[in-house]
């Protein structure tokens, strides 16, 4: 068994959620020597680019979670302004995309998961996508760590999936069977101009937390199901490029459309690096 199986099946037997969250106790701890610590040695350790932070001393963040979670200067990126233009909601890398293929989506070569599954669970939401098209960006510990718009949306509905907490690198995806599925996630359901959108922010192993824009922290609550209807007199509408999430220390964010909604870039496949605010596809709809 080579060590990317032994590293993904090893994680069967860890206490997932208690070491999860005793990491994420320590990453909220203010005491300055510990706190700074923690963020010099992860710094150096991968190498984060602290030029493109606002804030750029490495010892003035409050705790390890406001580090990770540190907002960029504003030309840091900069968003495709083209409205037909589906702008990357996040910095990473592409784990997969492509088409919905009788209601699965491609997790690693070989390895297929239910879309109904990853959306909570029922088929009616799953419904508008079906035949359409994801892609899943996996943030690695480098990375800026908050989720974007990528294109102008309505907030219908959110939902609290609890779930595992499996490690979302390649190794695991290529070995664990419906990895995003299974981990604990949130889903939040778009209306846009290219349709119905879900973006499902995935939890992982020692992530502290996830938040939203409108919640706060979502993740984690206690361990059960929660669903939100937004679709009330004053919605939460937000902009392309607009902060909607992030995570308090990293993990995947997967885009899923409807039929016909968008073209992916033709060059962008499995391990192709991409930042927020580039374009990575094209709107169909409306074309």
């Amino acid at each position: 068994m080579n060590k990317a199986k032994v590293f993904a099946y090893s994680q069967y037997l860890l206490p997932q959620h208690l070491l999860s969250r005793l990491v994420g106790k320590l990453a909220d701890c203010r005491i300055g020597w510990i706190k700074n610590t923690l963020i010099q040695n992860f710094a150096k350790r991968y190498q984060v680019n602290m030029s493109e932070a606002r804030v750029e001393d490495l010892t003035a963040f409050a705790s390890f979670n406001d580090f990770f979670t540190r907002e960029l200067k504003p030309d840091a990126r900069e968003i495709t302004a083209d409205p037909l233009q589906l702008a990357c909601p996040a910095d990473g890398a592409i784990s997969e995309l492509g088409s919905l293929q009788h209601g699965q989506l491609l997790q690693a070569k070989g390895i297929n998961y239910s879309l109904t599954r990853l959306l909570g669970g029922d088929v009616e939401r799953a419904k508008p996508f079906m035949g359409g098209s994801f892609v899943t960006i996996y943030l690695s510990p480098k990375d800026y760590h908050r989720v974007h718009m990528p294109l102008d949306g309505r907030l219908l509905e959110t939902i609290y999936v609890p779930g595992d907490l499996f490690s979302v690198n390649q190794a695991t995806a290529d070995h664990i069977p419906s990895l995003f599925a299974r981990n604990e996630r949130l889903v939040a359901f778009f209306e846009t101009p290219a349709g119905p959108m879900a973006l499902i922010l995935v939890g992982a192993m020692i992530v502290a937390g996830i938040e939203t824009l409108w919640d706060g922290q979502v993740a984690p609550p206690v361990r059960q199901v929660k669903i939100r209807d937004f679709s009330d007199p004053q919605p939460v509408v937000l902009e392309k490029g607009e902060e909607m999430g992030r995570f308090k220390l990293g993990s995947t964010a997967i885009l899923v459309f409807g039929p016909e909604a968008v073209q992916w870039r033709e060059d962008l496949q499995n391990g192709t690096p991409v930042r927020l605010g580039e374009a990575i596809a094209t709107l169909k709809i409306g074309t």
